[in-house]
């Protein structure tokens, strides 16, 4: 059983697992909103061999049961990345081990290298899911160059398109990862050439563009007062929010295995759905819960990056975010305008604001008397600390 993305280097496992392991190939395809030919990498699969292709569609899946908890989360791994690449992989892993099982398969292989993150994602949820199963890894196993890969799927009768762009694309609903050719050297910045969600600022409009989103127990249902379904909200909210430039991320990422990686993403409606979420908890809940909320996000997102998914410790930390989704109802205003996405309004049924207790004008209904007996005791600790330190020295 293959987890077949129709890429160079699935392509080349399905006749070369055959050659080398003695095993029939069956390839999955799991459809988690990349911009991918279906219909051509099934072509190339049966051709190379296959003896079965079987598509799943999993987006509606992917954005529900995935995305919306990231959202709730404002899973932002090191502060920057919102995870789309991290998200996909164990539903495509859960997938692979359920056609593995409706098949009757002993053995799943993937095409992660030895060097990156989704290997890790894959075999821990692989294991998670059906520790019986046998994995294969075989990339890292062959060391053949990307030419050489090329040249065997010639032999195959299969070429594969050189045109194409020279980084390494890995897309899905949330995010566009991309990596490869000079983007290598952390120094280069990044050619316009490799991006596509997003325009470039000079080019974005010379008019600002107001949105507004609407969230239900955390999780976003209305685009402008338009209720839609979650993979058309984000398809939508990913176009605008990208035609006005904004969505673009460079920075150095630390992999799991202890590398550091410079890393470019495009994630437009991801960031954009994000802030506007954090901004309405803001409203929302407690300082307290606040507080305590921003350090189980950390640890969140760590698990969903790290590869561990399944992770028991997971499923509790969203028990406790599911808590506070609660009472995360409201519409954010933000305005979109030459690559940046600034909130600038939000309003809900549970805020917490009470305008009359924070108004400076003659309308507040807070007794400022109440402050000097609040200072005197919110200080006494330091007071008397420097007061004794004070004579020690």
């Amino acid at each position: 059983m293959l987890a077949y993305s129709g890429g160079l280097d699935t392509s080349v496992m399905i006749p070369w697992i055959r050659e080398k392991y003695g095993m029939n190939v069956i390839a999955v395809l799991v459809d988690v909103g990349q911009k991918e030919d279906f219909e051509s990498a099934v072509e190339r699969a049966e051709k190379l061999g296959a003896v079965e292709v079987v598509k799943k569609d999993a987006r509606s899946e992917f954005v529900k049961d995935y995305v919306f908890k990231a959202i709730k989360a404002n899973s932002l791994y090191e502060g920057v990345y919102p995870m789309g690449t991290s998200l996909s992989r164990p539903l495509i892993a859960s997938k692979i081990v359920e056609v593995a099982e409706e098949k009757g398969a002993s053995t799943v292989a993937h095409g992660c290298t030895g060097k990156g993150n989704d290997q890790v994602r894959f075999e821990v949820s692989i294991r998670s899911l059906n520790p019986r199963l046998k994995i294969l890894a075989p990339v890292r196993e062959w060391g053949l160059s990307r030419d050489e890969e090329v040249k065997y799927l010639e032999k195959k009768g299969v070429e594969m398109d050189r045109g194409k762009s020279r980084f390494s694309i890995d897309d899905n609903l949330w995010s566009r990862s991309i990596e490869g050719g000079e983007l290598e050297d952390p120094w280069v910045e990044p050619p316009e050439e490799a991006f596509v969600w997003s325009r470039p600022v000079p080019e974005a409009p010379d008019k600002p563009e107001y949105i507004t989103l609407e969230f239900e127990k955390g999780v976003p249902v209305k685009l402008n007062g338009e209720k839609l379904n979650p993979v058309e909200l984000i398809l939508r909210v990913n176009m605008i929010a990208g035609s006005h430039g904004f969505g673009r991320i460079d920075h150095m990422e630390d992999r799991v295995v202890g590398i550091k990686s410079r890393e470019v993403y495009e994630a437009p409606a991801a960031l954009t759905l994000i802030k506007a979420h954090q901004d309405l908890e803001k409203l929302v809940l407690t300082r307290m819960e606040l507080e305590e909320k921003r350090k189980i996000e950390a640890t969140w997102a760590w698990l969903v990056y790290s590869g561990l998914w399944f992770e028991p410790l997971r499923r509790a930390v969203d028990a406790f975010i599911d808590c506070t989704q609660e009472n995360v109802e409201g519409e954010v205003r933000i305005k979109l305008f030459k690559g940046e996405a600034t909130v600038v309004g939000r309003r809900s049924g549970k805020s917490l604001y009470d305008e009359k207790k924070a108004t400076y004008s003659s309308l507040s209904k807070f007794d400022q008397s109440l402050a000097d007996g609040f200072i005197q005791l919110w200080g006494l600790s330091t007071v008397r600390a420097n007061e004794v330190r004070s004579h020690e020295s």
